[in-house]
């Protein structure tokens, strides 16, 4: 399970960027650099009162190991490990069954980091400082010659947790690990040696996909000595280094597992401190200076840059692991004591998280299509890459259940797919007869390949996907009596179930096909391109009111009753382009988005972004400034976000503000790259975002107007447009 593969793109980053060092472009990325760390500073989170639970806790990670962090009362260090692939394989304790599916993705554990004597006993000075530019937390406990400083971070580029300990006064230092799974699913070793070794196994009886999973950790430090088995202490030290070192693998017992730890444990421990932390704060510069967006103006603006500049780093520190981000609290789920079932108080712990641990496509999209503009290309593979493995499993399932080619994803499914049948007469459902999601994904490997030229993912990646797709779309559904696709019954997402002609699908495979169709022959042979354009010439047209005045979102009389909260009408603006800003027929989708029944907002609601494709720059603003502020009242970190429909902290919520700001500043069509599309006058803006053929665009807007435009390369200018002075 555990993929080391995500931290050899920091490595080979990390080279680049030492080359270009040696350059004038490299002298010119430091100093580009140097000012987004000043205005990143800005929005370093600083808190001066400890704790007291992991509801005051902040976020840090490595794109696989996750640390929720805080400080207790008692002035104990606090932290939760948790990591992308860490899935229990027995059923939890939740009282709905769906919620077991998928397995359990659980923390690790709990770490407590304690100092004698309490630097809080008097109730002195605290600080905790979120640090964004070196993706480290600092901490300070106490004043003068008592106090003590604590550094913690994720490596970047190893799989280990540092915990950093200064003080003037020497003083003990002790280590002790909480796991509340100890001698029921999780082993902690009794004859580990000043050190702290524990692991949870996975049984054999688990569904085959998680059996023999093994995923847990050890402590070391020089000069630490065992207390007891889940205790270690120091003597009196003035600095004192903790490092924690976790592993996901598939092992037959807990020895095994425990060799595979010793051995990468001990290529880590050969590397220089200095050296590696050095490396670490290097891979978050050339992170942060990857894209940026800074708001100036009101209140409002400077809360909507702290949303934005909090919610990419928190998908970075969850974003390059075994496993997509879940949206349902990502890796930074906490305690949860008020949470209830049925009305009646259910207490939870860390493990806990509302809607299981299947992936839900709809709602996992939304942390992944911002990644393309911020140029964070690396955040997207762990999604491509867990369907595209998917998707061998699901075309048998495909040809077991229907006799015919292609492939589609579920809706809902855990990490390693699976479908079930669907036939005409299954029983309509939310997610039953809902096969959306491969068009969609398809749709974003077009863009991904369209950014990054990225020749050998089209080939291995994108064609597989996609033309399983369309295959499925082509053999799957009849034609009607004029030739025309048939798409029936098909659920129009999950709002109108087994309807006619759902406009989603109609939309995607117009969208996906001409794209395909344009992809270079070097990808696409003539056979193939035939049999695309053959389909394409049989799809229906979009269902349109008798009137012509606004799109349907579904073919025939509309009848259907409604069972969520969506308008799927819409989809034809995002995510699949047809209408938008520069293109045909904009009042008809004007029209649309104005007369939508749907408008709540927050969470997994597609508005801001269809708002500012539309050039709807005050309802863009609206709804990007409610995602930003939308934190939960039950946490303490400004970008744990409300659960909304989902779970705290949302990761949708910050994935559609993230999407919806970035298209008011910058959208694209083919080579055409169009500024400031639905910009508010009164917000200004420094920003860098990517565009398609390796593209970055730079500038800023001040009183509504472009200035210091960039573009590199430098032939790109010609595609640009500069939409504030239409």
């Amino acid at each position: 399970m555990m993929n080391n593969k995500v931290f050899k793109y920091a490595g080979a980053a990390l080279l680049s960027l030492a080359a270009a060092g040696f350059s004038k472009a490299g002298a010119q990325t430091v100093k580009s650099q140097n000012v987004i760390a000043s205005q990143l500073d800005g929005f370093n989170v600083k808190w001066d009162v400890p704790g007291p639970t992991s509801a005051q806790s902040m976020p840090l990670g490595n794109g696989d190991i996750g640390l929720n962090v805080w400080v207790e009362k008692s002035g104990d260090l606090v932290f939760y490990i948790s990591k992308t692939d860490a899935w229990g394989g027995e059923p939890d304790q939740q009282k709905d069954p769906w919620m077991q599916q998928g397995g359990v993705l659980m923390k690790l554990g709990a770490i407590h980091v304690s100092v004698s004597p309490n630097p809080l006993a008097k109730n002195t000075a605290f600080k905790q400082i979120l640090r964004l530019s070196k993706g480290e937390i600092w901490i300070q406990e106490g004043t003068g010659k008592t106090a003590v400083n604590l550094r913690v971070w994720v490596d970047a580029n190893h799989p280990v947790i540092r915990v950093e300990a200064q003080s003037s006064t020497p003083v003990n230092v002790n280590v002790k690990l909480d796991n509340w799974r100890a001698g029921l699913t999780d082993t902690v070793l009794n004859n580990q040696k000043n050190q702290i070794t524990w692991y949870h196994h996975n049984a054999p009886t688990a569904d085959a996909h998680l059996a023999h999973l093994t995923f847990g950790a050890v402590i070391k430090g020089k000069g630490l000595v065992s207390k007891d088995a889940s205790t270690l202490q120091s003597g009196k030290v003035t600095s004192q280094l903790i490092s924690i070192y976790p592993l996901t693998a598939v092992a037959g017992s807990g020895g095994q597992w425990l060799s595979k730890l010793q051995q990468q444990t001990a290529g880590i421990e050969k590397l220089n401190l200095e050296q590696t932390r050095i490396a670490h704060q290097k891979w978050w510069q050339q992170f942060w200076n990857r894209s940026w967006v800074f708001l100036h103006g009101d209140e409002q603006a400077s809360q909507v840059t702290q949303g934005y500049v909090l919610q990419r780093f928190v998908t970075a520190c969850a974003g390059r692991g075994a496993a997509p981000i879940k949206f349902n609290g990502s890796i930074f789920v906490v305690d949860n004591p008020g949470w209830k079932h049925d009305g009646k108080p259910d207490p939870q712990n860390a493990d806990f998280r509302a809607w299981g641990g299947q992936y839900w496509f709809q709602n996992t999209r939304a942390m992944y299509w911002p990644r393309l503009m911020a140029g964070d290309f690396d955040i997207m593979l762990p999604l491509f890459r867990m369907y595209a493995n998917i998707l061998p499993a699901n075309t048998a399932q495909v040809k077991q259940f229907y006799n015919h080619g292609g492939a589609y994803f579920a809706e809902t499914a855990p990490f390693w797919g699976g479908l079930q049948f669907m036939g005409p007469d299954v029983k309509a459902n939310y997610t039953n007869h809902y096969f959306t999601p491969i068009l969609e994904l398809s749709m974003m490997m077009l863009d991904y390949y369209d950014y990054t030229r990225d020749a050998k993912f089209a080939k291995q990646t994108l064609l597989p996907v996609a033309t399983a797709g369309l295959e499925f779309f082509d053999q799957h559904f009849g034609r009607d009596s004029s030739g025309k696709l048939l798409l029936d019954p098909d659920n129009s997402i999950e709002m109108f179930w087994k309807v006619h002609n759902p406009a989603p699908d109609i939309a995607g495979l117009h969208a996906v096909i001409s794209r395909m169709l344009q992809l270079p022959a070097t990808l696409v042979n003539s056979k193939t391109r035939q049999q695309w354009q053959k389909l394409y010439n049989e799809l229906p047209p979009l269902p349109v009111a008798a009137d012509k005045s606004v799109l349907l979102p579904y073919t025939g009389p509309q009848t259907a009753k409604s069972f969520n909260s969506e308008n799927p009408e819409l989809y034809s603006i995002y995510p699949f382009r047809i209408y938008g800003m520069g293109k045909p027929e904009l009042q008809l989708a004007l029209n649309t988005f104005n007369a939508r029944k749907q408008r709540s907002k927050g969470c997994w609601v597609q508005d801001p972004i269809q708002a500012a494709m539309l050039g709807e720059a005050d309802v863009a603003k609206d709804y990007v400034s409610f995602a930003f502020t939308r934190k939960s009242p039950e946490l303490k970190f400004p970008a744990f976000w409300a659960s909304g429909n989902d779970y705290h902290p949302d990761e949708d919520n910050g994935g559609n503000g993230e999407n919806g700001l970035q298209q008011m500043l910058l959208q694209t069509d083919g080579k055409k790259i169009m500024l400031l599309p639905a910009w508010p006058a009164d917000w200004d803006a420094d920003f860098k975002l990517n565009a398609p053929y390796n593209t970055t665009v730079e500038g800023k807007v001040v009183k509504g107007k472009l200035l210091n435009l960039k573009v590199t390369p430098a032939s790109r200018m010609g595609d640009v447009v500069d939409m504030s002075k239409k």
